[in-house]
C-alpha cells in the first residue's frame, strides 16, 4: 500500500497528504493536524492542512482539466472511466474498509455493507443515468412562415466545490462526486477534518484507471480561516454543494452570493416518526430502533422524536428499551458489535449536554443517559449510551435542536392531526417515517408532513433515481437520478432559423 492508504488504514502513523493535480503534496506551511481514532483515541497519523496556495492549486488544476483532456472526452467514454472508478474500489474493497473504519470507528459490519459498496455503486448508478436523461426540443412557428426549431444540450457547470461529512465519509462523498464528473466537471474536494482517509485514497483509484490529472482533487482542512472557507470564497469554483449543519450552509451561501453561484445542500434535521397503533408492531420497532440508533445516531436522516398513538405507548417504550439494551458497544472488528462510538470527543461533549439538558427539563430516563464503562483502552474512546427519554415538554431544546447521537424522545398522541401537528413542529424537513397498516392514513399523512423524504413502514430505503434532499432549514435544492443533472450541469438552448 502507498504512504496516503497506510495512513487511511491506521497501520502507521504517517501523513494523509493532498491530492492535487493527480499528485499528493504538502502543504507549503507545514501545518498539519491529528487524526485520531474515535474507538480508543490512538493516532492514525497526521493531515497535512491545505492553507491558500493549495486550495488555489487545486482550482487551477480542475480548470486545467476541463480545457484539457476531459473535457474532450464523450459521454460513452466518461461512463467507462467511472465504471472502472467503481471497480476499482471493490477490488482494493479491504483498503477502503479499514480506512473508513479506523476513521469512524463504525462497525466493519455496517461499513462493509453500506458505506464502501455503495461508495461505490454510485459511480455507475451516475454513469448510466447521465446516458439516458433526454433533454427538451420545441418547434415554433415564424413570421415568414419556415418556422424554427429549439433544442437544449447540457453542458458542464465547470469546477466543483465538494464539502463531505464525517458520518458517511465515502458514500455522501461519492453521491456528490459521481453525478459531477458524470456530467464532466472536475471537483475539488474538503472532507470533513474528522474523517480525511477515504477521500485521499480515492486519489489512488483515480490515478490507477487513468481519470485525467486535475479532475479529482482533495484538499484537507477545517472550515473558518482553512481550507473549507478558501474553498467556498474561490472565485474560480463555479458551484458549491455541501452536507452538514445548517449553521455551516448559511456561511458557505453567503460566500457563495459573491460571484452568484449555484449551492445544493442538505443540512440539519429533527425527524420525526410517527407510529399509529394498528401497525406491524414488530417492524416499528425494528425500523424505529435502526432509525434511531444506526451509525451511533450518526445519520442526517435517523429519527430523535418519536411520537407513538397512545393505545400501544407504553409497549412501544418498553421494547425500544429492550431494543437500545440489546447493542453491544466494542470494537469496530469484533463481529459481535453492533454500536460504535461518536466520531469525537468535541462531538461526545455536545450529545453529553443534550443528555444533561434532558434530566434538567424534568424526563423520565427511559434507558441509558450517560457514558459506558469501557475496558481496558476503549475508556479513551468517544462512547456514550443509547438514550430514550419520556416526559419532556415539545418546548425543550432536547426536542428542538439536533443532537445527532443515539437518542429519542418518545411522546404519546391521540389523534391523526395531532400527529402531523407534532412532526411539523420543528424549523427543519428533511425526513420522516410513518408506520400504520391502514393505506388511505398513510397516503394522507405522508403529503402533509413537511420533508423532503418520507418512509412508510420502512426507513433508509432509497432508490437513487428520486428526488433527494431538504426542505425548510434542512436544505436547498434536490439531488439524485435527473435531479442531479440539473445542479451538476446547464442547459443550454439552442435555436436554429429553417
Amino acid at each position: 500500500m502507498s504512504q496516503p492508504a497506510r495512513a487511511a488504514a491506521g497501520r502507521a502513523e504517517t501523513r494523509i497528504l493532498n491530492f492535487i493535480g493527480g499528485e499528493f503534496v504538502a502543504a507549503k506551511s507545514g501545518k498539519t493536524f491529528e487524526n485520531r481514532s474515535p474507538v480508543d483515541g490512538a493516532l492514525i497519523g497526521r493531515v497535512a492542512e491545505a492553507g491558500e496556495p493549495e486550495v488555489d492549486a487545486a482550482v487551477q488544476a480542475a480548470r486545467a482539466a476541463l480545457a484539457g483532456p476531459w473535457g474532450q472526452l464523450d459521454i460513452a467514454r466518461r461512463s467507462e472511466m467511472l465504471y472502472a472508478v467503481a471497480d476499482e474500489i471493490n477490488r482494493r474493497f479491504d483498503d477502503f474498509l479499514q480506512a473508513e473504519v479506523a476513521d469512524t470507528g463504525k462497525p466493519a459490519s455496517l461499513a462493509s455493507h453500506l458505506d464502501i459498496p455503495r461508495g461505490a455503486a454510485n459511480f455507475k448508478i451516475f454513469a448510466d443515468v447521465v446516458k439516458n436523461v433526454p433533454s427538451e426540443a420545441f418547434q415554433m412557428a415564424t413570421p415568414d412562415g419556415r418556422g424554427a426549431l429549439n433544442y437544449a444540450i447540457r453542458v458542464p457547470k465547470g469546477v466543483i466545490g465538494v464539502i463531505c461529512p464525517w458520518n458517511l465519509p465515502l458514500l455522501l462523498m461519492t453521491w456528490k462526486v459521481g453525478p459531477a464528473l458524470a456530467c464532466g466537471n472536475a471537483v475539488v474536494v474538503k472532507p470533513s477534518e474528522e474523517t480525511p482517509s477515504t477521500a485521499t485514497l480515492l486519489g489512488e483509484v483515480m490515478n490507477k484507471v487513468g481519470v485525467p490529472k486535475g479532475v479529482y482533487n482533495v484538499v484537507h482542512g477545517f472550515g473558518p480561516d482553512s481550507a473549507g472557507e478558501f474553498l467556498t470564497r474561490h472565485r474560480g469554483v463555479d458551484a458549491i454543494t455541501f452536507t452538514g449543519e445548517t449553521r455551516t450552509g448559511t456561511a458557505i451561501m453567503k460566500a457563495a452570493a459573491e460571484g452568484v453561484r449555484a449551492v445544493s445542500f442538505e443540512l440539519g434535521g429533527k425527524n420525526a416518526a410517527v407510529v399509529f397503533a394498528d401497525c406491524d408492531f414488530d417492524a416499528a420497532i425494528e425500523g424505529v430502533g435502526r432509525a434511531v440508533f444506526a451509525n451511533c445516531g450518526q445519520v442526517c436522516l435517523g429519527t430523535e422524536r418519536v411520537y407513538v398513538e397512545r393505545p400501544i405507548f407504553e409497549r412501544f417504550v418498553q421494547a425500544l428499551k429492550a431494543k437500545a439494551e440489546g447493542f453491544k458497544l466494542g470494537r469496530p472488528e469484533d463481529k459481535d458489535t453492533t454500536m460504535g462510538p461518536l466520531i469525537s470527543e468535541e462531538h461526545r461533549r455536545k450529545v453529553l449536554s443534550y443528555y444533561g439538558k434532558a434530566v434538567e427539563d424534568g424526563a423520565q430516563v427511559v434507558t441509558g443517559g450517560g457514558v459506558p464503562d469501557m475496558p481496558g483502552e476503549l475508556a479513551n474512546g468517544a462512547w456514550v449510551q443509547p438514550t430514550i427519554w419520556t416526559g419532556l415538554p415539545e418546548t425543550s431544546a432536547v426536542i428542538r435542536e439536533e443532537i445527532f447521537g443515539p437518542c429519542c424522545h418518545i411522546a404519546p398522541f391521540d389523534a391523526e392531526d395531532e400527529a402531523i401537528r407534532l412532526a411539523n413542529d420543528t424549523p427543519y424537513g428533511l425526513a420522516t417515517t410513518i408506520w400504520t397498516t391502514n393505506l388511505a392514513r398513510a397516503h394522507r399523512v405522508a403529503a402533509k408532513i413537511d420533508v423532503g423524504i418520507t418512509w412508510v413502514n420502512s426507513w433508509f430505503l432509497r432508490d437513487l433515481r428520486t428526488p433527494f434532499g431538504g426542505s425548510k432549514e434542512s436544505g436547498i435544492g434536490r439531488e439524485g437520478g435527473v435531479h442531479s443533472l440539473e445542479f451538476y450541469t446547464e442547459l443550454r438552448n439552442v435555436c436554429i432559423k429553417l
